[in-house]
């Protein structure tokens, strides 16, 4: 049985973990956004701690601190997102 299951792995060139890798790259590529997003809803209800006194210098408005870093790191990686979203409209039509 092991035989025929080497065969045909051999045969298919490697074809199922490509397609493996594939989906959890894409899997990867979704969980990022809502990740990053989550993460800077906690540092601004909770705090960042001295992380955050490091990263923001001065009073008033600071785009330096890591709330704006999680939502810039979210942003970035929201094109996953957009893909599935205009992927099921264009399926939908």
């Amino acid at each position: 049985m092991s035989e025929i299951c080497s065969v045909n792995a051999a045969a298919d060139g490697g074809r199922d973990g490509r397609v493996a890798a594939s989906s959890l790259a894409r899997w990867l590529g979704l969980a990022a956004s809502p990740t990053f997003a989550i993460m800077a809803v906690l540092t601004a209800v909770l705090g960042g701690g001295s992380a955050d006194m490091l990263c923001s210098a001065g009073d008033g408005l600071s785009l330096g601190g890591m709330v704006p870093m999680y939502l810039l790191m979210s942003a970035f990686h929201s094109a996953a997102w957009l893909r599935l979203i205009s992927g099921r409209r264009g399926s939908a039509r």
